[in-house]
């Protein structure tokens, strides 16, 4: 299986072992259940997402069904919240540690879905391919945007962005159904009856 390397790769395949566990603290005052009428489950934790996986991992390895991030596109575009004008081997050494955490997480016949573009979607399937195993990839999802911005100033504007998906296990999470007839019932058009031609 081929495999990217980058200058920082081994110290960067190492970084997630080496977080400290650290202890999540509770602001009751940010609580949804504040006021004591009874919330419902779930947590909000503010901090840098690589220590605040690994302050989770303890409580939820291998529970959770279903992983959706939306990770930096790599733009050289300025946001307030992050920084998305990283070097490429800098982007590489941010998401790995991020994925091989995430990867604990997830339960036998859980799944992970990735947003990209083609700024780094061709590198991240190469290094999910690493982290999750190539046999568990499912798809990639083509996502059409609603409006592409076009100001003009480039020739080509694509009009859409991906979405990566791997399954835990293979498996057990069941994406792939040998021959199930009913999904193929669902169906209109087949090699037998082409497609309707639209003016």
């Amino acid at each position: 299986m081929p495999i990217l390397h980058w200058l920082t790769r081994d110290a960067d395949l190492r970084t997630a072992a080496q977080v400290p566990f650290r202890l999540l603290t509770e602001e009751p005052a940010l609580s949804h259940d504040a006021d004591g009428s009874g919330g419902a489950d779930g947590l909000l934790v503010q901090g840098d997402n690589l220590e605040a996986l690994k302050a989770l991992l303890p409580f939820y390895a291998g529970r959770v069904k279903c992983i959706y991030i939306d990770p930096p596109y790599n733009t050289r575009s300025a946001f307030e919240h992050y920084d998305d004008n990283l070097e490429h081997a800098q982007w590489l050494g941010m998401i790995v540690p991020r994925l091989m955490l995430l990867r604990e997480f997830l339960s036998e016949d859980g799944s992970i879905w990735v947003s990209i573009d083609d700024n780094e979607g061709h590198y991240l399937k190469v290094v999910m391919d690493e982290v999750f195993g190539r046999r568990n990839f499912v798809t990639t999802f083509i996502w059409q945007k609603v409006d592409s911005p076009n100001d003009n100033k480039v020739p080509i504007t694509p009009d859409h962005e991906f979405i990566l998906c791997y399954e835990r296990n293979a498996e057990q999470a069941g994406f792939r159904q040998k021959s199930d007839e009913s999904l193929l019932d669902a169906y209109r058009v087949s090699a037998e009856e082409p497609r309707p031609h639209r003016d």
